[in-house]
């Protein structure tokens, strides 16, 4: 399977649920591709935000060889599922693919969670380090729930 992860500039959360969802695939032997993009093209080529590498590093996730890359319309077919982060970049993941047969793949990262409490993985980029590790943990779940429900 390919996952794709995606937020606005892939340098905060994406990139948190490209590392820990691709250790954890790789943990449960499972041959899945994981990447992550952005919506914008703020960060292009830019490493993971520091404190992104911080968060996971410190739960032994190593993040710093990721680059920042920019969503295309080419992904939609590259990948089998295709993540928002938030429910902005989900309406922009979904007006890239009106006229395809690919909207299917797209859906909010926070719906596997399946408890409708939060939308969207808060954006943790204007806040202190703290927001991080929310993030982190929101993502850490998340991810363990598709871990569960695709590895059959």
């Amino acid at each position: 399977m390919k996952i794709l992860m995606v937020c606005l500039g892939n340098i905060c959360r994406s990139p948190i649920a490209e590392g820990v969802m691709g250790q954890k695939a790789k943990a449960h032997g499972l041959d899945w591709e994981v990447a992550s993009a952005g919506t914008g093209s703020y960060h292009i080529g830019s490493a993971p935000h520091q404190h992104s590498q911080e968060i996971c590093k410190l739960h032994g996730v190593d993040i710093a060889g990721q680059r920042a890359q920019q969503f295309s319309k080419s992904d939609l077919v590259t990948y089998d599922k295709i993540y928002a982060m938030d429910t902005s970049v989900y309406s922009d993941l979904m007006h890239i693919a009106k006229h395809t047969p690919h909207a299917d793949k797209l859906m909010l990262f926070l719906d596997e969670l399946g408890e409708a409490k939060e939308q969207s993985v808060p954006d943790p980029y204007y806040g202190g380090k703290e927001g991080y590790t929310h993030v982190y943990e929101l993502i850490d779940r998340t991810c363990d729930k598709i871990i569960d429900k695709y590895n059959k």
